[in-house]
């Protein structure tokens, strides 16, 4: 038998033998010793001296067995009983020893506060998961009422945009009401916007993830931009990123958030600008950056611009930032802001590579491995 078998085998032994194996093989030297010297020393009454030191022997374990159960065993076993109730769920457990004011006072009253502590996060968590479900049940609600709603209003609306083109087409070339017909049609475009974000954002499709070149997809969006700002002097930069490995995405999702900031950039601009686009690689995801020169965002409405229905803007509708923050939700990310009055706004979306909980066949990772 080696060294490592007696070790494995002496930690199946209980603690008491371990505490005393070390007082039991001390006292056995001792006697050892002490039966040497009076034998050597021609003592009178060896028996009787030896009897009498090993019966003190004896009398010092049993005084040490019976310390060790009043101070560590019944300790131990109360803390068992409770880390089993624990284990059972029951969190209103304790231990008894707490009480006391020595070290083992001490660990008891750090357990029973590691439990309170239990106590409250299960507590926090459930009260979050009821508000979680009552926000996914008012979501869902409101999800079939808005998709209600703007059905029964698209149909009037399109009945409305037909009779106002017929009317502009029988109005004289002259006529003053031409100019209110135009004031008309763009506000029935702008109802249409509305009704179309608010269809996005109650009832969102679903990303199809899979591989594919974030450059490729936001240079998509930047084509798209540059078309709204050709007869005006703003400039839309975009600086991607050679080395990028493949990003796990669903490249029209992204292109409608990437979009989606840009106008918005362009919108905030009020004469001569330029907004940026900027591709840069991170820790298993990637970096977009999104930044523009122009009047920049409230310090008040920052905390509050990925909110439904918020905006700053006259014309705005109020959800596409909301409808951007759920999509770059969606793939595993997070989308944040900077802004400075009179400087512009800077927009980060950080993407991971994969985003989580998404499975792909072998084969079809980022890296195409």
């Amino acid at each position: 038998m080696n060294v490592l078998s007696i070790v494995r085998r002496a930690t199946g032994i209980g603690w008491q033998w371990k505490a005393f194996i070390p007082v039991i093989g001390v006292l056995f030297v001792s006697l050892s010793v002490m039966t040497v010297v009076v034998y050597r020393h021609n003592i009178p009454n060896k028996e009787w001296v030896i009897l009498g030191a090993f019966s003190f022997g004896v009398v010092i374990c049993f005084l040490l067995l019976a310390v060790l159960l009043v101070l560590v065993e019944r300790p131990l076993e109360d803390l068992k009983r409770t880390i089993d109730r624990v284990r059972r769920d029951d969190l209103t457990a304790r231990v008894e020893f707490a009480r006391r004011t020595d070290d083992i006072g001490q660990l008891g009253r750090q357990f029973n506060q590691m439990v309170e502590q239990l106590e409250r996060n299960r507590s926090e968590i459930e009260e979050l998961h009821r508000r979680e479900m009552g926000r996914a049940e008012h979501l869902a609600t409101l999800g079939e009422l808005a998709a209600g709603l703007a059905h029964e209003i698209r149909n009037p609306l399109a009945g409305i945009a037909g009779v106002v083109d017929v009317m502009g087409k029988e109005l004289p070339a002259d006529s003053p009401s031409r100019a209110v017909l135009v004031d008309v049609q763009n506000e029935i475009v702008h109802i249409q916007n509305i009704l179309n974000d608010l269809l996005s954002y109650a009832r969102p499709r679903p990303p199809t993830f899979h591989p594919a070149d974030l450059n490729t997809t936001v240079e998509q969006a930047v084509l798209l931009a540059r078309q709204q700002v050709r007869t005006r002097p703003i400039q839309v930069l975009y600086t991607p990123a050679p080395n990028l490995p493949m990003v796990v995405h669903d490249p029209a999702l992204i292109q409608q958030v990437v979009l989606n900031l840009l106008l918005n950039g362009i919108q905030a601009i009020p004469q001569q600008g330029t907004v940026e686009v900027d591709l840069s690689p991170e820790d298993n995801g990637v970096l977009v950056c999104v930044k523009d020169n122009g009047r920049g965002i409230p310090p008040e409405a920052l905390a509050k611009i990925f909110k439904p229905f918020f905006t700053t803007r006259k014309e705005g509708t109020g959800l596409g930032l909301s409808l951007a923050s759920g999509i770059v939700q969606s793939h595993g990310g997070t989308i944040e802001v900077r802004s400075t009055i009179g400087q512009g706004a800077q927009f980060r979306i950080h993407l991971p590579l994969l985003p989580p909980k998404v499975r792909l066949p072998k084969g079809a990772g980022p890296s195409g491995e």
